[in-house]
């Protein structure tokens, strides 16, 4: 036969029961208060993810901006060199290296163009044409000398108002002889891609006009 259920027995099983109650719900609300945080965690790495997504493309766009430009600064310089240095058969521009490190290539080009500004700048003739420098002076004298001979030849020849006029012009050209050999030394220099400066200028002149005095003194 059974054993009859006691008072005591029966609110043994009752704060059992609550026990396991408060046990289950307290276990729930840990469960509830987990899925929280996990849904929580997984929002945040997904907006952690859409917002680095978001960089990657914004830097994306500005590396194929950046490219764009690079290239296109790239066919500039490559053009200038062709046309200035005349390699006409260098084709396009070089590829790009393989293997190299990222640098920033603003930096590598802004120095490339400023070495293609300076290369395109014409400099002062060299000292070794001196003596073509001389030449030119000394034809620039003798020129200048024959063409006030021939004036005083005409002039004597003509008389009259000429015979005043001419030898007057004719010594107004003798002495621009000096001047006359500025014309051929400009003529070598924009042949060397030169600029005739002040040292030039003082060779030819100084050659011409040496000429002149020369051919004026042995003139008379």
């Amino acid at each position: 036969m059974n054993e009859p259920v006691t008072s005591e027995t029966y609110a043994a099983q009752l704060r059992r029961l609550a026990d396991l109650t408060a046990r289950v719900r307290e276990q729930r609300a840990e469960a509830h208060t987990w899925h929280e945080r996990q849904c929580a965690a997984a929002e945040r790495a997904v907006a952690d993810a859409a917002e680095q997504l978001r960089s990657a493309e914004e830097e994306l766009v500005a590396a194929r901006e950046l490219q764009e430009r690079v290239d296109a600064e790239v066919a500039h310089l490559w053009q200038l060199v062709r046309s200035r240095l005349g390699a006409r058969r260098l084709g396009g521009p070089p590829a790009p290296a393989n293997g190299v490190g990222a640098t920033d290539p603003v930096p590598l080009l802004a120095k490339a163009r400023d070495l293609m500004d300076r290369a395109g700048q014409p400099g002062e003739l060299p000292g070794s044409v001196n003596p073509l420098l001389v030449l030119c002076g000394v034809a620039g004298g003798v020129l200048a000398y024959a063409l006030g001979a021939g004036a005083r030849a005409l002039g004597v020849g003509y008389g009259g108002d000429l015979a005043v006029g001419l030898p007057v012009l004719a010594l107004v050209v003798t002495l621009l002889g000096p001047l006359v050999g500025l014309v051929p030394a400009r003529v070598l220099a924009d042949r060397r891609h030169a600029v005739l400066g002040p040292r030039p200028i003082t060779v030819v002149l100084g050659a011409g006009l040496l000429t002149t005095v020369l051919l004026l003194v042995l003139g008379r």
